[in-house]
């Protein structure tokens, strides 16, 4: 049981709250039995697991952990053990996508209408951070992530305006710019289409974790009426 703050373990998920530790270390931290479950469906064990009340004392379990609410169960995981995945032919590939909560929405998204892919470029929010791993509710387990480069074509640039209509284009991986500045022309003249999704007049664009759902299950209609 462990009963000091001055635990390794303890010290280790405090460490990993930082981006630069879980880059340096090449693990992460999930709170919360369903996260520690999916995980384990998808084949993937925690290299280190602390149990309130098991092998740790509770209230030092709530001492490291970022939730409002402390969780009972935390677990660190490997980040290379998320990549062995067979990578679908559809997917989504994010821009510098830099809020986590969008991330890890869309992650959900391509395991809820896919299967799909996520590829990041430099400077998205770190998938394995605590707010997108709370967001993905475990579809980060289960969605293949892979590079930006690395995402097939065709591309399909989203676009806020002068596209062709979603239900036309034909490409298999969809662009998605960032928040606020979207794809930038250099991007955009790698795509081989562009594609809008039509809004109500007077409205300027989509979050980006919505146009990505709308792409998602546009392609996945799509499948299933072909």
């Amino acid at each position: 049981m462990i009963t000091s703050a001055e635990n390794q373990t303890l010290k280790l998920v405090r460490r990993l709250a930082s981006a630069r530790q879980r880059d340096k270390l090449g693990l992460f931290v999930c709170e919360g039995e369903d996260l520690v479950e999916a995980a384990r469906a998808a084949g993937v064990e925690p290299v280190e697991l602390l149990v309130a009340g098991e092998n740790v004392v509770p209230e030092l379990l709530a001492d490291v952990s970022t939730l409002g609410h402390p969780p009972r169960v935390i677990g660190i995981f490997r980040r290379d053990d998320l990549r062995a995945r067979e990578l679908p032919p559809v997917g989504l590939a994010l821009w510098r996508v830099g809020d986590p909560g969008n991330v890890g929405a869309l992650i959900r998204t391509a395991d809820a209408l896919g299967p799909a892919f996520v590829a990041l470029s430099d400077g998205c929010a770190d998938p394995t951070g605590p707010k997108a791993v709370r967001a993905s509710m475990g579809a980060l387990f289960r969605v293949p992530l892979i590079g930006f480069e690395d995402a097939p074509r065709p591309w399909v640039a989203l676009v806020p305006r002068g596209g062709a209509s979603i239900a036309d284009v034909t490409g298999t991986t969809f662009v998605v710019g960032a928040e606020r500045e979207g794809i930038p022309e250099e991007v955009l003249a790698r795509c081989d289409e562009r594609a809008t999704i039509p809004l109500a007049a007077g409205a300027e664009s989509l979050n980006a974790a919505a146009a990505g759902a709308i792409a998602l299950y546009e392609r996945a209609r799509r499948r299933s009426t072909s």
